[in-house]
């Protein structure tokens, strides 16, 4: 069953303003028509850092286990750090906007979106942030991407301009092959963002048919497509590692922003985040499932203030303080 709701202007405009870090994934922030904004001043000199390789004075507040990849704009613009109990890291170093992380399952590779060569591409680099190469080419743009969970293939979102605005649509990539197709082809409406459940059964991704975003879910061997939400305000599902909760964003209950969870049925909807003084985007689980890492920030994502990384722990709601450089630190990724 695919749930829809109508919506008025007004609704419509609340609903992008509400789903606010949905437009850096479909105008990636640093970018307006293909082209990189100029860098803000570094953001180096106010923490002491004598270069750009110091960043000891930089840990995280809480002593978690793993490792987080999320995107900051430290240096003044956008690059990919590593973060673990042990400190910060940089992992790249480019004048362009290179964004988006996300771990291969195998956590040996991170794939990420980089305007660094003109257009926004996927590119792949190892762990460590070595040996960086781009993996899709073409004369539109390779925005936010997702891995499959055999590690083969990378589905992401292509973003084409139109006469008003952009259209989205999903694509695969073989990395054997080098070979692109549709994904989701027959969905009626634009699609973006994908994340696989990690059976590989089912595709959550943000997806509009009229006006607004909402959460879908969608069945991959039978091609049904169910909404999670309705009423254009939501984005950003993700899995959880088991499969049985997808987290994910929706502007609904204070028109700014909180981390939901609902079940790939639709059923056993919850707000995590209750916290109307900010903006609550970007969750990725934990590899245990316990805990949720988001970004955090008090003004409109992604052109004001600084954005920090925070957990909170599904099962309580307890919320901990993890990161903030100053700067705009999102889209973690957990591993």
């Amino acid at each position: 069953m695919i749930f829809r709701g109508a919506m008025s202007a007004k609704t419509a405009l609340q609903a992008f303003v509400g789903c606010s870090a949905l437009l850096l994934a479909l105008a990636p922030a640093g970018c307006r028509d293909g082209k990189a904004d100029a860098p803000g001043p570094s953001r180096t000199a106010a923490f002491g850092l004598s270069s750009l390789q110091d960043l000891s004075g930089l840990k995280p507040k809480f002593a978690f286990r793993g490792r987080i990849v999320f995107q900051s704009n430290l240096d003044g613009d956008n690059d990919i750090y590593l973060l673990t109990a042990d400190g910060l890291r940089r992992l790249t170093d480019d004048p362009g906007s290179d964004e988006f992380p996300r771990w291969s399952p195998d956590g040996k590779s991170i794939a990420f979106s980089s305007n660094r060569e003109g257009r926004y591409q996927i590119y792949l680099m190892e762990a460590d942030g070595r040996n960086a190469r781009r993996l899709t080419s073409g004369e539109v743009e390779a925005i936010e991407e997702g891995w499959y969970p055999d590690g083969k293939r990378i589905a992401y979102t292509e973003q084409r301009k139109r006469a008003l605005g952009r259209s989205y649509r999903l694509m695969t990539l073989d990395l054997s092959t080098g070979r692109a197709a549709p994904l989701l082809a027959d969905f009626a409406g634009s699609a973006a963002l994908p994340d696989f459940s990690p059976d590989g059964l089912l595709l959550a991704f943000t997806g509009k048919r009229t006006m607004g975003w909402d959460a879908f879910v969608a069945d991959l061997k039978s091609g049904e497509t169910r909404a999670l939400s309705t009423g254009g305000r939501s984005c950003r599902p993700r899995f959880s590692p088991d499969g049985t909760k997808i987290a994910y964003v929706s502007s609904s209950a204070d028109g700014k922003g909180d981390i939901w969870l609902v079940d790939p049925d639709g059923g056993g909807r919850e707000q995590l985040t209750e916290r109307p003084e900010t903006y609550d985007y970007f969750p990725a689980w934990s590899p245990d499932g316990k805990w949720i890492v988001y970004a955090s920030g008090t003004k409109h994502y992604p052109t004001e203030g600084t954005w920090e990384l925070a957990l909170i722990k599904p099962g309580t709601r307890r919320i901990v303080p993890l990161f903030g450089s100053g700067a705009r630190d999102v889209f973690p990724d957990w591993r």
